[in-house]
């Protein structure tokens, strides 16, 4: 894997994955349960970690060469998630907050496909067996996950239904990036990325459809969340 920038805009993108870090697992580390004891990363210090993958996602793209087009991509796809954040903290006047949530991040993740094909592409990393076959395989994991999550033993609601083609935008996600890794092996952090944010997602919709509930159940999607986003932004840049 390479770091594909040098000079000032490469201290500028590792100091905002170092801000990154710190405001993430330093809010887990320091942070204090809520009453519901879900959750000990404060509300503010989760918001402002995403913001500044908002600002590393535009700084990508700022520093990316003549072809911009991924970079541009990634960093529409990460606002879009930072959106969905916002939604789902209640930060925005929206209602239902989950849906308009899902709607953001469902929005984000057509950019991060359009993203990794376009990469595949201008790399030749096209290969039917690698790419197809691991956005099947992740496919299936998608709606295995959403029918044993969500679906399964509830009354479906629009809500419910709503949450089947999030969860296979979520599962293509995966799937193109360990398409991408099964072709070269500097897309690795790229596929791990997509397969934690599905994850992430699964451990949310546990809580939100089936009433899961854990001791900081709250930090650990954000620490799957979290370093999923981080690893998409940072990783989608790299070259074999």
């Amino acid at each position: 894997m390479t770091f594909p920038v040098a000079g000032p805009m490469r201290t500028w993108l590792l100091a905002l994955l170092a801000l990154w870090a710190l405001l993430l697992f330093g809010g887990f580390i320091f942070g204090a349960p809520g009453a519901d004891q879900s959750q000990r990363i404060p509300t503010w210090m989760r918001m402002t970690s995403s913001a500044v993958l908002v600002v590393a996602g535009w700084s990508w793209w700022l520093a990316a060469g003549q072809d911009k087009d991924v970079a541009l991509l990634i960093a529409v796809g990460m606002t879009l998630g930072f959106l969905g954040d916002l939604f789902m903290a209640k930060l925005l006047p929206a209602s239902p907050h989950v849906l308009w949530g899902m709607g953001a991040f469902g929005l984000g993740h057509v950019a991060y496909i359009a993203a990794f094909m376009r990469l595949a592409t201008v790399l030749g990393l096209t290969a039917s067996g690698p790419r197809w076959g691991a956005l099947l395989v992740w496919l299936l994991i998608g709606l295995a996950g959403w029918y044993f999550v969500v679906f399964r033993g509830q009354q479906a609601t629009a809500l419910h239904w709503a949450a089947l083609p999030y969860a296979l935008l979520l599962a293509s996600t995966a799937g193109l990036a360990s398409g991408l890794a099964l072709q070269a092996r500097s897309f690795i952090p790229l596929a791990l990325g997509g397969a934690l944010f599905l994850t992430s997602d699964l451990i949310l919709a546990a809580q939100l459809f089936n009433g899961l509930s854990f001791f900081l159940v709250g930090s650990v999607v954000w620490l799957t969340y979290g370093p999923a986003q981080a690893l998409i932004v940072y990783t989608a840049q790299n070259r074999p």
